[in-house]
């Protein structure tokens, strides 16, 4: 019997890699692969509805679906996740001191409605006050060419988000101290969506916002228990309709993935065990899985940012996660 053909646009980390080297493939179904950047993939999808099954940004998912687009259902695979608000950046000279003085400057972000940036903007209300409409942002991404253009995006009642002219980008600005601070940076993506080129890593003028982002990660993590994630997966609505059982056969084979991708990571543990470079104690946390696919494990993750959403007005209702993902994946 012929596989089902469906082209895939993933993008590259250890969790995709056993799905795009092809030591995973899903049971009845021959992938055709596209290996794509975040930002180019979401907007294609969003735009253009180029591929049949693909990584997809969580925030601009849950937005098509409460706008009433129905070409996609979710499926609950989280390749990546991190702890935004330790990307932002800002001068040193922007009178700057700690994240509530954010307050009345003007801060730059490549993308508003990007998950990472409803991720930032919720973590700086909830946890240092900061609320996104006492902020001015300034949108490094075209209309034509970005999610919120495909989505029909329009800034939240209050929110004051400006369009980056085509000759300058966040680097630039923050350069010229036309921007105070940026949500994130994302340098040497200049392509199809992004346009920032500046190394800002080493820039004496440009630090953290969190002097130290691992400690402001972990404070965070111990405290919310949240590890918030920022890429789903997505099928056409209509492929899950006609063929259900692809839903769950893409779910298992990023499950086989994950879980090499896993074993991968604690056989490099072993060799720094075994050369004495870590302490045996350290095994039984470095084996604890934090990247982890699923409903069950991700809920509180979700329901989080489908209230961020709501509260941030990208969404006008609290998105449920039976609105989201696919009926055959809420029990997994």
């Amino acid at each position: 019997m012929a596989k089902l053909q469906l082209s895939i646009g993933l993008t590259n980390n250890p969790r995709t890699w056993p799905i795009l080297d092809g030591t995973v493939k899903p049971d009845g179904i021959d992938l055709v692969i596209s290996i794509v950047s975040p930002s180019e993939l979401f907007w294609r999808q969003l735009r253009f509805a180029d591929f049949d099954a693909s990584e997809m940004s969580l925030s601009s998912l849950m937005m098509t679906i409460a706008g009433g687009d129905e070409r996609w259902t979710g499926i609950p695979v989280f390749t990546t996740r991190y702890f935004f608000q330790t990307w932002a950046l800002k001068r040193r000279d922007s009178g700057i001191s700690s994240p509530s003085d954010l307050r009345g400057k003007r801060v730059g972000v490549p993308e508003y409605q990007q998950t990472a940036a409803l991720w930032s903007r919720g973590i700086l209300q909830h946890e240092f006050g900061v609320r996104p409409q006492e902020m001015e942002f300034w949108m490094e991404r075209v209309p034509e060419r970005s999610h919120a253009g495909a989505t029909g995006f329009k800034p939240p009642p209050g929110v004051t988000i400006h369009q980056i002219p085509p000759e300058k980008n966040i680097g630039t600005m923050l350069m010229s101290r036309e921007l105070h601070a940026t949500l994130m940076y994302f340098p040497g993506m200049v392509g199809m969506i992004d346009r920032s080129s500046i190394d800002l890593s080493h820039h004496p003028d440009i630090v953290p916002l969190f002097p130290d982002p691992i400690a402001e990660g972990t404070r965070y993590y111990k405290k919310t228990g949240l590890y918030p994630i920022n890429h789903g997966m997505i099928v056409r609505r209509r492929i899950a309709q006609q063929e259900p059982w692809v839903v769950l056969n893409l779910y298992k084979a990023f499950e086989r993935a994950n879980e090499i991708a896993h074993q991968q990571r604690m056989a490099h543990v072993e060799y720094h065990i075994a050369s004495g470079l870590l302490p045996p104690e350290t095994r039984t946390a470095l084996d604890t899985q934090v990247l982890k696919h699923g409903i069950k494990f991700n809920r509180n993750i979700l329901e989080t940012a489908a209230r961020y959403s709501h509260e941030q007005g990208l969404t006008p209702r609290l998105m449920k996660l039976e609105e989201i993902f696919a009926a055959s994946t809420l029990d997994q």
